[in-house]
């Protein structure tokens, strides 16, 4: 199966939830929507299902033009943000659901229950109800569902995001290998960079109702195209330091002055925007390439086994990630180091003109992310 989407437009009363939308999804692809929450990602997939029809554009599958066709008569399953099961079946039963309605025999039905199930580590679980499950239980069973239909094209609308930390990072994992295996065209939408990168594939950046960027996960994270998708593909939103380069020399905030870092040689002197993400700094200084930067703590925020540090300079804002708990005091003076070849160019027109990724804007080639995070 292949679906394509020629500028599809949606919009409830006066509200534009989707603007002039073109993609292609390959069969047998695996698709990450990413963006913020009301970014469009839950609009593009009741499209695709056929749940909704588009304001103005097309939608095709297989080369047919599938605009006006409800999700009766689409080849689709999709999974929710919520643990959607029959409470009175059995997981078994609910399993089934979808094999029964289309009138498979019950031996190929029974065949195909137990091979899901075994593939969701569910097994045991079949002759329980929904309501003597785990939250995680439920969701490998409403997945079990999905994936039985062997649709051609299998939605997840956020998932994972009710689970706990550590029941997502185990069915990320086993979701990755499923959709490998698979040949269906999966597409997964999330708000979280890490999901993101850890899933693989092509992704598509949404932000209002927008297509930002596309291309394959690794590449877009390597190179985000604008100042926007950068900020959606970082957690937190990529630090961005106004500054100039001056012959061989950036200077930021009139205080923070380094040499021009290799991956930056041959850009005119100007006005840029520096974008770096939060784990490119640093409490201690790793090498003599590291640039000091001094600022005040506003807010220290321990998350698990990490800290995100607020600071300030100057009225300039930006983000620490720290491994490791550290309880700093609001006000107190910190010393940060930065490596200048961590740092993303930006132009006046929010263009990216160099990444610290291979080779200087456009040109690229394929490498693996090795960035110490996201």
């Amino acid at each position: 199966m292949s679906l394509i989407f020629d500028e599809v437009t949606k919009k409830v009363e006066r509200d534009i939830h989707l603007s002039e939308v073109s993609l292609e999804l390959k069969p047998g692809s695996h698709n990450i929507l990413l963006g913020p929450t009301l970014s469009g990602k839950t609009s593009l997939m009741r499209l695709m299902a056929g749940l909704d029809r588009p304001t103005s554009g097309c939608v095709h599958a297989d080369g047919q033009d599938v605009t006006g066709h409800s999700v009766r008569k689409r080849n689709v399953a999709m999974v929710y943000q919520e643990f959607i099961n029959y409470p009175s079946f059995t997981v078994y039963e609910n399993i089934a659901s979808p094999l029964r309605r289309a009138r498979v025999d019950k031996v190929e039905i029974d065949r195909r229950v137990r091979g899901t199930a075994e593939m969701l580590h569910i097994t045991e679980l079949l002759h329980r109800k929904p309501a003597e499950l785990s939250g995680g239980q439920q969701q490998r069973t409403a997945l079990a569902r999905a994936l039985i239909k062997e649709a051609g094209l299998l939605l997840l609308d956020e998932p994972l995001v009710n689970l706990d930390y550590k029941l997502r990072e185990e069915l990320r994992t086993e979701l990755r290998e499923i959709f490998n295996r698979r040949q269906t065209i999966v597409v997964y939408a999330t708000t979280e960079p890490s999901e993101a990168l850890l899933l693989g594939g092509t992704v598509f950046i949404l932000d209002e109702g927008r297509v930002l960027q596309t291309g394959p996960t690794a590449d877009v994270y390597r190179k985000p195209a604008s100042i926007r998708v950068g900020q959606i593909f970082s957690d937190p939103p990529m630090n961005l330091l106004a500054g100039i380069i001056e012959g061989k020399e950036v200077r930021i905030a009139d205080e923070i002055c380094f040499p021009l870092p290799p991956h930056m040689a041959g850009l005119a002197p100007d006005q840029y925007c520096f974008g770096v993400r939060a784990h490119r700094f640093s409490l201690t200084r790793s090498s003599p390439q590291d640039v000091e930067i001094e600022g005040r703590v506003e807010l220290a925020e321990i998350s698990g086994s990490e800290t995100f540090i607020h600071m300030s300079l100057n009225g300039i804002a930006w983000v620490v990630l720290e491994e490791g708990v550290h309880p700093f005091r609001i006000g107190e003076v910190l010393r940060v180091f930065v490596d200048p070849g961590g740092l993303f160019a930006y132009d006046g027109s929010g263009k990216l003109v160099r990444s610290p990724f291979a080779s200087p804007i456009p040109q690229s080639e394929p490498e693996e992310v090795n960035d110490g995070g996201y």
